[in-house]
């Protein structure tokens, strides 16, 4: 029996492959009308970082915790205003940049999984009771 479970960051193909699904990702949301302006102009350090993070969160190596300690995602992004739609618009950015750094359909759809936990996590803004100009109370 094969001790040595391949991690979805071996799976996805490693490095090269990350690298291409977050070079990608930023683009899109640096193009964002909700998000980009979450984001610094420089990202070279936000793309750093968000490569040491998904290696780890794939099953790679530790790479983020080993330079930042425990990622502690929450707390650290209390400072940007977050809500679902926020959440929703980078979930959207990271869907495109999956497809367009050549994840199989299976692993985006494990991945996407996993990040819309994270994502909705992250949410730091009340809920907006608006959807698509109705008053979600006037719906009950």
């Amino acid at each position: 029996m094969d001790k040595h479970k391949e991690s979805l960051f071996e799976t996805i193909g490693g490095e090269e492959v990350l690298d291409k699904w977050v070079e990608a990702f930023y683009r899109h949301v640096k193009a964002h009308p909700v998000i980009a302006h979450l984001f610094p102009d420089d990202l070279s350090e936000t793309v750093r970082k968000q490569k040491q993070f998904l290696t780890q969160f794939l099953g790679g190596p530790p790479l983020y915790s080993t330079e930042h300690g425990h990622p502690m995602l929450r707390r650290r992004h209390l400072r940007f205003p977050i809500g679902n739609k926020e959440a929703s618009a980078w979930l959207s950015c990271m869907r495109s940049a999956m497809a367009e750094a050549g994840l199989s359909p299976e692993n985006q759809s494990i991945i996407f999984d996993r990040l819309s936990r994270t994502a909705y996590h992250m949410v730091n803004q009340p809920f907006d009771r608006t959807i698509r100009g109705v008053d979600a109370r006037d719906t009950l």
